[in-house]
């Protein structure tokens, strides 16, 4: 029974059988009118998947490395920014800020807590000569399954005038419904291996006008990331560099049956998803990291506590039932385990990692819930 191992691990997430076999497809040259044409395509399924009509530019990168791409284009040396960190991304924004040698100003919260608005309204409206050149939040904190409140921090950020906002959307973009233009968000970034249902590999970054004017005054040291060069050849439907031309052909599968389902669809799933881990985890008595109110349509981290161990539940979900699930990450290894349920995952999905979760409890000799109770909380919801 090889090759039955099923993702519920916030990214990479599962890949539909059609985006496979596109990827399957023999390459064809980059630079060809073929090529071209599949790219104007993809393009214009990314600002619609992105809501906006500015250019989402494609890199052949990571999460990290599009984010990365999102800060070092808007910005020069000793210019001030605020990092929003709750999560080990928030963090990691702060770490690649201070190595290109920006000024930054930690917005800090305990993991799993949100991102409070007032604290970046206060050093916004403190700020009184301007020098802050950007804000930088993590919308969807993946390590603890928190979705921060970029609307309501994007509200200081507009009332300010002179910061752009620049936004981690990695797990949140294509599962919840971010209005990038209706918002005026400046930068909003994310990855292939989350919401886009295709494997690990490329970046995806909106820029509003706002940004580039930015862009032109901006010093930091930029090649292969140049944003500029990207937005030259997206007026081409070309690429500055080589691409992934096999993960081009499945990105183009994976955005015809998001455009298929819809975007009202795409969201309502994640949602309803999400709805059913919680309730299934409050039914087995497992206390869950994120509030209600600020949790993430991507990712829901769950805490066992001392009644049954985190990695023994990761570890006989693997080898029981094929099941993948996230561990914690930094001071929370071992402590929490993390469900996704992003991207290519359905309601049966759910249901099964719940079912299987419930009979690994049983196995672990957790006797904190009864059962069948987490697989009936679930589907009360899915209904």
């Amino acid at each position: 029974m090889d090759n039955k191992a099923m993702l519920m691990i916030p990214g990479p997430t599962p890949v539909p059988e059609k985006v496979l076999q596109a990827m399957g497809k023999h390459p064809i040259g980059h630079r060809s009118g073929d090529f071209s044409k599949i790219i104007g395509e993809i393009n214009e399924g990314l600002q619609w998947l992105f809501q906006t009509k500015n250019e989402v530019l494609t890199l052949c990168a990571s999460g990290t490395g599009v984010v990365e791409a999102g800060i070092i284009n808007f910005l020069s040396a000793g210019d001030k920014v605020l990092v929003g960190s709750n999560g080990k991304f928030g963090d990691r924004w702060a770490q690649i800020s201070k190595a290109f040698g920006l000024d930054v100003q930690v917005i800090q919260e305990d993991w799993g807590v949100p991102l409070k608005p007032e604290d970046f309204g206060a050093a916004l409206a403190a700020d009184t000569e301007k020098a802050i050149k950007a804000v930088i939040v993590t919308h969807s904190e993946t390590s603890s399954g928190v979705l921060n409140p970029v609307e309501a921090i994007n509200d200081h950020v507009k009332a300010h005038g002179e910061a752009i906002i620049i936004v981690d959307a990695v797990t949140s973009l294509a599962s919840y419904d971010l209005k990038v233009d209706e918002l005026g968000l400046d930068v909003v970034a994310s990855g292939s291996q989350k919401g886009f249902m295709i494997p690990p590999g490329m970046g995806f970054v909106s820029v509003s006008e706002k940004a580039w004017a930015a862009y032109e005054k901006a010093t930091l040291p930029k090649f292969y990331m140049d944003l500029g060069k990207y937005r030259k050849s997206f007026a081409k439907n070309s690429t500055p560099f080589t691409p992934p031309v096999n993960l081009y052909f499945g990105l183009q599968a994976a955005l015809e049956m998001m455009r298929a389902e819809g975007l009202e669809s795409i969201f309502a799933r994640h949602e309803r998803q999400k709805q059913a881990c919680r309730a299934a985890m409050k039914a087995l008595g497992l206390p869950l990291l994120a509030p209600d109110e600020f949790s993430s349509p991507a990712v829901t981290s769950v805490i066992p506590g001392d009644a049954v161990s985190s990695e023994d539940i990761r570890s006989t979900m693997g080898k029981q039932f094929d099941i993948a699930m996230a561990g914690g990450q930094d001071h929370l290894k071992g402590k929490i385990f993390r469900i996704g349920h992003l991207g290519f995952v359905c309601d049966r999905d759910i249901l099964t990692t719940i079912a299987s979760l419930e009979t690994t409890l049983q196995i672990l000799g957790y006797e904190g819930f009864t059962p069948g109770s987490g697989v009936s909380a679930a589907s009360q919801v899915l209904r």
